[in-house]
Formats: C-alpha cells, sequence, structure tokens
C-alpha cells in the first residue's frame, strides 16, 4: 500500500513511518524538514507545510490512506510561557481542516489521526494529575486536538482516531488498546503506538471509533 504520513519527523511520525516501512509499504513522509529523515527505497521524503492544501492536493493522488502524526516538537513548558516557536499552535486542527478538504477532492477515504488520551470521548476518563498537567501545561494544545477530532468526526470520510496514553520512546512493541476508553498503564511506548496505526491501515477496521492504546 502507499500511505501518506503527516508530521512524519516527530516522535511518533517516524515511528509510524518506520512500522510501515518494515511491513513492506511505500510510505510518503510530510514535514517542513522530512529530508532529514534517514533513505529508504520505499520512502520518499517531501519538505512541505501540512496545513498548505496546494502541497496536500500534490501529493495525496495514488495514495491508499493517510496518517496524521501532527504535533508541536518543543519543550512543553517553553511553549506554555511563550507560545510556539516554529509550528503554529493550531498545527493540528488546521492540518486536519486542509487534509479532510483535499482528501474529498483526491478520492481518498482512509484518515487515521493521533490525537491524545483525554481529548472528547475519554475527556471524563482522566485522573485527577492528568487533569492538573492538562490544564496547567497543555491547555492550548489540547483545545486544539478536541477541534481536530470534532473536523475529523463531522466529515464523511473513514477516519479513526487514535488516543495513546502518555508517550515514551522505549523499544517495547506491548500493547492493550479498547474503544471504550478503558486503558491498563499510563504510559505506552511510540513504537507500540505505530503497530496500531500500521495495523488500522492494513485492515480497514475500526472506522469511525476512537482507540485508547495504553502499555
Amino acid at each position: 500500500m502507499n500511505i501518506l504520513v503527516i508530521g512524519a519527523t516527530g516522535g511518533s511520525g517516524r515511528a509510524v513511518c518506520d512500522a510501515l516501512l518494515e511491513r513492506g509499504h511505500r510510505v510518503t513522509a510530510l514535514a517542513r524538514r522530512a529530508s532529514r529523515l534517514t533513505p529508504h527505497d520505499r520512502l520518499d521524503r517531501v519538505d512541505g507545510d501540512a496545513t498548505d492544501r496546494a502541497v496536500l492536493d500534490r501529493l495525496l493522488p495514488g495514495h491508499d490512506a493517510v496518517v496524521v502524526t501532527l504535533g508541536i516538537s518543543e519543550p512543553v513548558l517553553r511553549v506554555r510561557l511563550r507560545g510556539a516557536q516554529r509550528t503554529p499552535d493550531d498545527v493540528r486542527s488546521r492540518g486536519t481542516a486542509e487534509l479532510i478538504r483535499a482528501a474529498r477532492t483526491a478520492g481518498i477515504r482512509r484518515i487515521i489521526v493521533q490525537s491524545s488520551y483525554g481529548v472528547g470521548p475519554t475527556r471524563d476518563l482522566l485522573g485527577l494529575f492528568d487533569r492538573a498537567l492538562f490544564a496547567l501545561m497543555i491547555k492550548p494544545q489540547i483545545f486544539d486536538s478536541e477541534l481536530q477530532e470534532s473536523l475529523l468526526r463531522g466529515s464523511e470520510l473513514d477516519w479513526t482516531i487514535v488516543q495513546p496514553v502518555h508517550l515514551t520512546d522505549h523499544d517495547a512493541a506491548e500493547r492493550f488498546t479498547s474503544t471504550d476508553g478503558r486503558t491498563r498503564n499510563r504510559k505506552v511506548t511510540r513504537r507500540a503506538v505505530a503497530e496500531v496505526h500500521a495495523d488500522l491501515v492494513e485492515q480497514h477496521s475500526l472506522v469511525g471509533e476512537t482507540v485508547s492504546v495504553s502499555g
């Protein structure tokens, strides 16, 4: 399959690219500095702005599915105090809105978006510590993720939302998934979440569902 990964140079995006390549898929990696990714014979690296519809209109045709892992890869405290320096604060919702429009034009239906546990249907399942963390440290990002999810839910596309708990960079691939918000551990590795994305791409399953992922 030909898969477009949007936000491919963040930790989650790199993990998704690696998981898809390991399974034999062809991957187009879109990010502002995608050329920094390690070359691979089935990886097309495209430097571009994910919020630019012209870029998406050019790239989308010929792909079977899109995985979105947009986010702000800057220190959390600095972003909270000063705002993001290199990425729009609303990159998730803006990028997803442009993707939805471009996907309709290109006739692509399968969209998988990584959000965050504690957004939308899992909002009321957060513990007190995580509620405080969200409110104090990442409130603008959570607001943008809420908007991103609402845009996706309002579309007619074959979407699935992936909501991981706290992400780590360890190598374990073990994961627990649910569609009712149940979790096991408070942490999960990016590699494990990437395997969930790859499963959803290959199986075209859980359309219209929110998938919680924990370790």
